[in-house]
This record gives C-alpha cells, sequence and structure tokens, in this order.
C-alpha cells in the first residue's frame, strides 16, 4: 500500500470533529514507520506542506480555481492517487486553525537546512499571489509561518518583492546582496546562491521531486536579477 492510500485510510478513521487537530499526529504517527532516511523526510515534508498550502489557499476566506490550479502545479500527484491526495487538502483546508502545527513540524524537519524552508515559503507565496490578489489575511498568513520557519526578515522582504511588488524588484534585494559588495564580492554571492538553489542540490539535500520545480523558478528569478547586475556595473 502507497503512502498516499496509508494517509486516505486515516483520512478515513477521522471524525470530522477532530479532523484538523488529528491529522498532524495521525499522519506523523503513520510516517515514523515507513522508509527510513531520506524517503521518511520527504514523504513527512510532502504531506505538511500540503496542508500548509491548503491552509494558505484557504486563508482569504475561500479557496479559488486558480489557487487549486497551482496547487497543482507545484505537486506532482503520483498517477492513481489523486483522489487521496485531493481528500487530504479538502480536509486540511477547512480553516486555517491549526496550521502553525504543520509549519511548526516542518520547521523542525528541516531545522538544520534554512535554504528549504525558503522554498516552502516561496511555493506558499506562489499559491497567496495565485488569483491576482495579495489579501490583508494571507499576507499574516505568511508573516506568521515565516516566523515559526525563523525565516529572517530580509529574506521575507525579497519574497514580498518577487511575488507581490513584482513592478518594483530590485536585483539586490532579490539577491539578498548589498549595493555596496565590490564585484567579486557580489559574483561570489551569485555563484552560492546559483549552487544552493540548483534543483540537484535540493534533491541531494531531501527536497521532494514535488519541490524542484519551485527551485527552478526560483532560479530564474536569481538569474534575471544577476542579468540586471551585470548590465548595471558593466561586468562580464
Amino acid at each position: 500500500m502507497s503512502i498516499w492510500s496509508q494517509i486516505g485510510s486515516l483520512i478515513d478513521e477521522i471524525r470530522q470533529s477532530e479532523a484538523i487537530t488529528a491529522i498532524v499526529e495521525k499522519v506523523s504517527s503513520a510516517v515514523r514507520g515507513i522508509g527510513s532516511g531520506v524517503d521518511r523526510k520527504q514523504i513527512t515534508f510532502t504531506v505538511a506542506m500540503i496542508a500548509l498550502s491548503a491552509k494558505m489557499a484557504k486563508a482569504d476566506g475561500v479557496v479559488t480555481q486558480d489557487e487549486i490550479n497551482v496547487f497543482q502545479r507545484l505537486f506532482d500527484v503520483p498517477s492513481g492517487e489523486e483522489r487521496n491526495v485531493t481528500r487530504m487538502f479538502n480536509l486540511a483546508k477547512q480553516d486555517v486553525a491549526g496550521y502553525e502545527a504543520y509549519a511548526n513540524q516542518i520547521a523542525n524537519l528541516y531545522k538544520d537546512e534554512p535554504e528549504a524552508l525558503n522554498d516552502i515559503m516561496d511555493g506558499l507565496f506562489m499559491i497567496a499571489g495565485a488569483d491576482g490578489v495579495m489579501h490583508s489575511r494571507e499576507m499574516l498568513y505568511l508573516e506568521n509561518v515565516a516566523a515559526i520557519f525563523g525565516i529572517p526578515d530580509r529574506c521575507f522582504e525579497r519574497l514580498v518583492m518577487i511575488h507581490v511588488k513584482s513592478d518594483e524588484q530590485d536585483p539586490y534585494t532579490v539577491l539578498e546582496a548589498d549595493r555596496s559588495m565590490s564585484d567579486d564580492e557580489i559574483k561570489s554571492h551569485y555563484r552560492k546562491l546559483v549552487r544552493e538553489n540548483h534543483p540537484d542540490s535540493l534533491i541531494a539535500r531531501g527536497v521532494p521531486e514535488e519541490f524542484v520545480r519551485i527551485a527552478t523558478e526560483k532560479l530564474a528569478t536569481i538569474n534575471n536579477a544577476w542579468g540586471q547586475i551585470v548590465l548595471e556595473r558593466g561586468l562580464r
């Protein structure tokens, strides 16, 4: 039985009244006995991320088709398991209560890998802005999750600029760089970001393939910002 089928069975056992509070512990207990190492880490990551995404979509009071489409674009649902994944998504999106438990679960899972937490925040921003409007409740949700993740203010500012104020993008903010950096320093910083955000690097550190596409989009944004700096400074 696949992990998604097992999740489906767990959902069948959860009473509607306890769904929000019970899902984290029951799913966590299930994955503790499945696989080991990276595999178990990927399963827990995926389960918790689906719940966070669902609750993010619901944060403004309504789940739009655009938000669901973005969710489906960010996650590759295994063939034949669409129903179980959808059931979990629907269960988690009932309201925004309890999202802190999921956020803490992911924060603990990746407490030594801040890059993975940054990727998750990128995905949540994508879902929040999918309908073309960033609601105040969605922004509050993002701020709270970022605080649980320990995301630095400067990094959060970068995410806001990329996903909310795209017409005001400053390449240095996107790269979290200082204008005072020398050409050699900023080149080194850019190369470091490319290494950290390359899809191969994410896979190597245990991020599920479902999230590689987020890294791909993030890398494109980094390269675009770097291109602007190259033109500005006349670099080669």
